[in-house]
């Protein structure tokens, strides 16, 4: 290309020493050097003799002159070596005139480092011998190489620091043409298979990069791999100088090439064709230095033009007979070019973030003008039109060899044309080719044929045949942020938060505190008594009256307050009561009148002394008294709690239980993510937000966190920051699918279409790895496979799987805003609220793009049922046999229930396979982001993997049951019906439908299918939880009981026993009714309508005293189902008790 000096530079080259030379005749041979470059004899060593030990001292130095006018140019520095060539000068023998020369071998030093800014460089090359050299002979082991030290030097380095950054180094490796047509026959006329593409430069010029003299082979074996890569350069003297140092093909799996037949389906033929297949090898480099303006039309014309066309065509060698060398033998101009062919290579992927190198297979079509410009914008061949003196330049020799001349005479011009370079390069200045970039004209070019069909270029599509093609870049044209830049970045908009010191304060740590300083203080009055009265109490053994004991109490008290002891236990005791003020009541300051102090004081009074008590016990333990059955919440039964909230549009509970989670355990950043999804479920996007950043702050490498971070930055339109998250992720974790896919969303919404093409490509990429992986597993064709690709999968429930995400839904709430409903309420009725602001009107546009299309399976489930909240747990009796077993089942199996629940089993329902664009929609729904979901439900229905599915159907259902629009929702699940009839999910969702639009018989008939499927739908717990209501509802008692037990068995909570003991309570099974509402307040002791029932069983079963407290508490927390109260007030009236304000 075009030198960026407008001066002219000189380069000088010193051949200093030669190591383990040998010659032909004697042990001392006199040789010498030259210097060739471009076919140009730079100059010749003195001859010098070598030494007995092979070495030789040249001290020879020759130069190159680089000129921008014509001469030789920066360009030719890149892709040309210098050749040093040793030759021998023989002794003369008698009545000889001339001396005998004989060459020994010959060394090529890559003047290539001199473009990247340095001013001189050493090296030692490997002298190659040529054929009969004695140089052949190996050299003895431990002994320096047949070599020579070489010096290359400039006066000031040709590039400067800034230009060296901008311009960029071009290589395009051809290896090999494979399933060539029959036709090609290694018997016959030589033929000359060439290949040729052209590099856009500065303004209009094109220079053409040809591939000559493919040595065609028949199959039998693969080619070698590695294998070094040659100089596209002819008459190499000797065999090993035709390689490129340190160059080498090492090939590849096939599913990483960007080319064409790198599916799955394509490897059988790929195996075959490369192994017993005809194909023709090249295994040529060819360079190109692009200066800056270059590397600026380079990217101009991917971005415009996205294929390049690639010719490939054969020729015949004409031979020049010896002694003819002056005069060429004329072949027919007609049939020069045959079996013309072209690779559409798509160059797009150099212009994706960081990427230097593309490598892949292309299939070869016939060369025909309209397909070439409609895809390439290209309207001439390199080879017919632009190039046809190339044709003629085949002459036996090769490219550069004395026997080729140039040929005037041109099919479509008659001008004379000038010489090319070695490697068949149009000099600067010389033959250019017009310019690939997009013509504003159809119009073909003047005198130029469009040729409608190719016969012998069909050929090539009938044989299958395709070409193995490398193009890499020093340099990417589009940097990619590295990894520590992003992890910089988002430490900066997210510092990550120092690890909590353990806490010396704290609640718990106050009231251990004074348990501690209680059993201090019981100690030493306990010494002081047995100092006072130990004797007097040995002599009597231990029985002492009442009388004497009152009587050494008084002692005792008096002896503590004479002696100042009393008062030193009470300021003990100060601090630990004040700290229990602080930490566990919060009170701080001063209290606003004296009623209110009075009222606290015998709170803490009361308090203070029940921890006595404990206290006292722990220390002084007795015998008699039996452990209080409790029974303790775990954080993911807050976490069921939560959902069960959500789905009764109780969100104020919601977060009391996602909060309490936050308190446990403030360092669990899976409980930050709930928090922020559940936000995301009412739409506050602020408190999100913050939850997720905060969640990133505790782990900064965790996807999930930095993938939702990067959404919500998306939704609150601060893209900048949502490009960091994305990125980041997708260098954290590379193989995730869905961090690609969100990448690509996010490059969709800002109108950069080839980095969405770019990530889109590698998520698939990833899916498919993946797939496959999954697919040898299976099968068993390999064992103890390492996970080449990470899984979306781990325990935490924010990580999805095609296997895990059988239910969008299952473990969080769907996206789909619950429904207000008491639920569990015999008598209560369906309330219809209004939907909160939601992503309605983001919808409505997708709605007509969908209507006119069909069918896709989502497992994403809309929970909707009831709860209140959770506090202390309340004593509670277990008389009955069945219950009793109910609760330890319970009591041994809850993590397991709750993890079945939280984290659905892989079997859930057979998934077909899924796209890039499912399985984000998966983690989307789950995490609540709804407003995100449209965006990629248009991709899925355009997806060639995708398009209308079952679960496509089911997850637009589930977007239009979040508005509430019953209507939509029915068309798409009886569209997901028609697809999948025997899917549980389906009519899991239409129970749904039906039971939120007050047509409890329909959701009932849904919900009890649903039930008799083997394989469960993936929101069973909620399923129960609305029959086992509409039971209720009908007054099929039994059933009800029957549903309920089976949701107790899988994931208790206190909705769960709370309906079984409403079953059990009406049966008149009142002992069990006891029990199931005592583990349903034991639970959430803030719901007032396990209360009610408690009350309505102490009335029926005579104990006055309890149904007073509970239905006391029933008013106190506000029951607000009138129906209920009324009957509490007729038992009341009834039995004659249970209303203290009669």
């Amino acid at each position: 290309m075009e030198p960026v000096s407008s001066t002219s530079r000189t380069v000088h080259i010193t051949v200093t020493n030669g190591y383990d030379l040998k010659g032909f005749k004697g042990d001392t041979p006199v040789t010498f050097v030259r210097a060739e470059f471009n076919q140009v004899v730079l100059g010749d060593s003195a001859k010098i003799t070598i030494s007995p030990e092979g070495t030789a001292k040249y001290n020879f130095t020759s130069s190159i002159e680089l000129s921008p006018d014509g001469g030789i140019t920066l360009d030719d520095l890149a892709h040309k070596p210098l050749f040093l060539t040793m030759t021998e000068v023989l002794p003369k023998e008698k009545k000889q005139k001339d001396e005998k020369t004989l060459t020994l071998g010959q060394a090529v030093v890559d003047l290539l480092p001199l473009l990247e800014g340095v001013e001189s460089f050493e090296t030692t090359v490997p002298l190659h011998p040529v054929q009969g050299s004695p140089l052949e002979t190996p050299s003895p082991p431990g002994s320096k190489q047949c070599s020579l030290d070489v010096k290359v030097f400039v006066a000031e380095p040709l590039l400067t620091p800034a230009q060296v950054s901008a311009s960029n180094l071009l290589k395009v490796t051809l290896e090999a043409a494979y399933s060539v047509p029959e036709a090609f026959m290694p018997v016959g006329p030589q033929q000359n298979y060439m290949v040729g593409l052209q590099v856009p430069s500065v303004g209009e010029k094109d220079y053409p990069m040809i591939f000559r003299n493919g040595n065609l082979k028949l199959g039998g074996e693969r080619e070698p791999v590695p294998r070094p890569k040659k100089w596209p350069i002819a008459n190499i003297l000797a065999p090993g100088a035709n390689n490129i140092p340190d160059a080498f093909i090492v090939g590849g799996p096939y599913e990483e090439e960007e080319g064409e037949l790198n599916h799955p389906e394509d490897k059988e033929f790929r195996s075959q064709a490369e192994c017993i297949k005809k194909r023709i090898v090249w295994d040529l480099e060819s360079r190109c230095y692009l200066d800056p303006s270059a590397v600026a039309n380079f990217q101009k014309r991917i971005a415009d033009c996205r294929l390049w066309p690639v010719e490939i065509t054969r020729v015949p060698l004409v031979i020049v007979p010896k002694g003819k060398a002056g005069k060429l033998e004329k072949a027919d101009d007609e049939n020069q070019l045959s079996f013309h062919g072209v690779a559409y290579v798509n160059m797009v992927p150099l212009l994706y973030p960081g990427v230097k190198r593309i490598r892949g297979a292309f299939h070869v079509h016939p060369y025909l003008d309209g397909t070439v410009f409609e895809k390439t914008k290209c309207l001439f061949s390199l080879f017919r039109d632009t190039g046809h003196h190339m044709v003629h330049n085949n002459k036996a020799g090769g490219l550069g060899s004395p026997l080729s001349k140039p040929v005037s005479k041109n099919l479509k011009e008659e001008k004379p044309v000038k010489d090319k370079d070695a490697d068949g390069r149009s000099r600067p200045g010389e033959l250019q080719a017009p310019s690939i970039k997009s013509q504003s004209s159809d119009t073909p070019l003047e005198g130029d044929t469009l040729l409608s069909h190719n016969l012998e270029g069909q050929q090539y599509l009938e044989a299958g045949t395709y070409i193995v093609l490398e193009i890499q870049l020093d340099k990417a044209l589009v940097p990619k942020r590295m990894p520590e830049e992003l992890a910089r970045r988002v430490k900066e908009m997210i510092p990550p938060r120092p690890p909590l010191t353990r806490r010396t304060g704290g609640a718990q740590k106050a009231v251990n505190d004074y348990h501690t300083q209680i059993k201090n203080i019981s100690r030493a009055i306990l010494d002081e008594y047995h100092r006072m009265f130990g004797k007097q109490v040995a002599k009597v053994g231990g029985d002492v009256d009442s009388e004497t004991m009152e009587e050494q109490k008084c002692q005792l008290s008096y002896e503590l307050n004479c002696s100042g002891k009393y008062f030193a236990f009470k300021e003990q005791l100060k601090h630990a009561v004040v700290k229990i003020v602080r930490e566990k009541y919060l009170k701080t300051t001063a209290f606003e009148n004296q009623e209110e102090l009075q009222t606290f004081i015998s709170e803490l009074y009361v308090f203070l002394i029940d921890q006595m008590h404990v206290a006292l016990n722990q220390s002084m333990p007795d015998d008699i008294q039996e452990a209080t059955s409790t029974i303790p919440t775990s954080t993911e039964q807050l976490r069921l709690f939560a959902f069960e909230a959500e789905v009764n549009e109780n969100f104020e509970m919601a977060a009391v239980y996602y909060e309490e989670r936050l308190v446990r355990e403030p360092q669990n950043l899976d409980h930050w993510l709930d928090y922020g999804a559940f936000c995301l479920l009412i739409e506050d996007n602020v408190k999100a937000q913050e939850c997720f950043r905060k969640a990133l702050s505790l782990n900064e490498s965790h996807i999930h966190s930095l993938l939702l971070c990067g959404v919500l930055a998306v939704l609150m339109e601060n893209y900048e920051q949502a490009e960091i998250f994305f990125e980041d992720a997708t260098c954290l974790e590379p193989t995730s699918v869905i961090a690609w896919t969100l990448l690509g969303l996010f490059y969709e919404i800002q109108n950069n279409d080839i980095r969405m093409e770019m990530a889109f490509h590698e998520a698939f990429k990833q899916l498919q790895a993946r797939t496959l992986q999954s697919k040898l597993k299976r099968t068993g064709t390999i064992e103890n496979i390492e996970e080449g690709v990470k899984r979306e999968s781990s325990s935490s429930p924010w990580v999805v799987t095609q296997e895990s995400a059988a239910g969008i839904k299952a473990e969080a709430p769907t996206g789909i805003k619950p429904r207000s409903s008491h639920l569990l309420s015999p008598s209560s009725t369906l309330e219809m609220h209004s939907q909160p602001q939601g992503p309605s009107t983001v919808l409505s546009s997708l709605d007509e793009f969908i209507e006119e299309s069909s069918k896709a399976q989502s497992e994403s489930q809309e929970p909707i049922m009831t709860l209140q909240p959770q506090e202390s747990s309340l004593a509670q009796k277990s008389s009955n046999v069945l219950l009793k077993e109910l609760v330890v089942k319970k009591e041994t199996s809850r993590c397991q229930d709750l993890s079945a629940f939280l984290h659905p089993a892989p079997q859930v329902v057979p998934q077909p396979p899924t796209t890039i664009f499912m399985e984000t929609i998966r983690f989307l729904m789950k995490v609540n982001a709804v407003q995100f979901v449209h965006r990629v439900l248009a991709h899925e229905l355009l997806c060639p993997q995708g398009g209308p599915s079952c679960e496509y159907y089911l997850v637009l259902a589930q977007t239009h049951l979040l508005k509430k629009d019953f209507a939509k929702t029915e068309e798409y699940l009886q569209q997901a019906a028609q697809m999948d009839y025997l899917n549980p999910n389906v009519w899991g969702v239409k129970g749904h439908l039906y039971f939120l639009s007050g047509n409890h018989a329909e959701a009932k008939a849904c919900y009890e299918r649903t039930i008799s499927f083997v394989v469960d739908a993936s929101e069973m717990h909620f399923i129960f939880l609305r029959l086992g209501h509409i039971y209720l509802e009908e007054k099929e008692y039994d059933m009800a009981k029957r549903t309920y037990m089976q949701a107790c068995k899988r994931a208790p909570s206190c909705l769960t026993w709370l309906g079984l003991g409403i079953a059990c309570y009406r049966l008149e099974e009142l002992t069990e009714a006891e029990d199931a509402l005592s583990e349903a307040n034991a639970l959430n002791n803030y719901n007032a309508e396990v209360w009610a029932y408690l009350a309505l069983v102490c009335l029926k079963v005579g104990r006055q005293l309890e149904a007073e407290q509970a239905y006391k508490y029933t008013i106190k927390l506000k029951l607000k189902d009138e129906a209920l109260l009324a009957e509490i007030h007729t038992v009341q009236e009834m039995v004659g008790f249970g209303n203290p304000s009669f």
